[in-house]
């Protein structure tokens, strides 16, 4: 996002840049009740939102509602700004700024999650910031937990419950050639009636010696193809050929 960045209709570029007598000023003023002074500072600040959205540039989330986000917590932070502290405003904003754009995407995740499970979340978050403050890795689990004084299972299970979600059909891994999708990886447990085991079998024997090692592993015994791939000694890519070039040959024979 160097350079030169259109993001709501916004040319990043031709953003001013203050120095931190006039935003000093500008502060006053708008503390005072000066909606001009509010709209020049709120303008002047976007350079930093679109810094903070940096981080989130990964995401899923259109860009635009981020940054979109992100203003909403630059203009809380400057309506909760006490200028009697000794504080730049990038120091105090940042860190509001940050916890605005993560409850939008806690929020909109598209698995729903309870209040209290993103409220653990949301204390979880907050202390690993703390407790990084000064140190080269991020604190442990049991250090988060301790610090909120909430169970350490609680708080796994509610950063695990705002963890992005993954497609079953999304690429876990690539040769060059062909990707081995997420639902390659997951074991099948679904059982079957016996009329429907006879037919599948009769169709089985009809496949290579391989093909039926790695179908009666597969969906049989429910080995994943990771599994199958250390115990056959082949790559996990061929035996996910080897599987689709069966099951295609069982479509075709049923």
């Amino acid at each position: 996002m160097a350079g030169k960045v259109v993001i709501c209709g916004i040319n990043t570029a031709e953003l001013p840049v203050l120095s931190a007598i006039e935003m000093a000023e500008l502060m006053i003023k708008l503390k005072s009740g000066d909606e001009r002074a509010r709209e020049k500072f709120i303008f002047s600040n976007m350079k930093l939102v679109l810094s903070v959205c940096q981080r989130f540039h990964d995401k899923k989330e259109s860009m635009d509602d981020i940054f979109q986000v992100g203003c909403i917590g630059l203009i809380k932070a400057i309506d909760n700004f006490d200028i009697s502290l000794n504080v730049k405003f990038s120091t105090y904003a940042v860190p509001m700024i940050i916890g605005e754009i993560r409850r939008f995407l806690r929020d909109n995740c598209s698995v729903r999650v309870s209040r209290s499970l993103r409220d653990i979340a949301y204390k979880a978050l907050k202390s690993r910031e703390k407790l990084q403050q000064g140190r080269d890795c991020e604190p442990s689990l049991y250090e988060i937990a301790e610090d909120i004084n909430i169970p350490l299972a609680e708080v796994v299970c509610a950063l695990d419950a705002i963890s992005d979600t993954m497609s079953l059909d999304e690429p876990a891994y690539n040769d060059g050639q062909e990707s081995v999708l997420v639902s390659d990886q997951i074991s099948d447990t679904s059982k079957m009636d016996e009329v429907e085991r006879i037919t599948l079998m009769q169709s089985i024997n009809k496949l290579s010696k391989r093909e039926k090692q790695i179908l009666l592993m597969r969906y049989f015994i429910g080995k994943t193809q990771i599994e199958i791939s250390n115990e056959v000694g082949i790559s996990q890519a061929q035996v996910s050929r080897l599987e689709k070039t069966a099951l295609n040959t069982l479509k075709r024979s049923l």
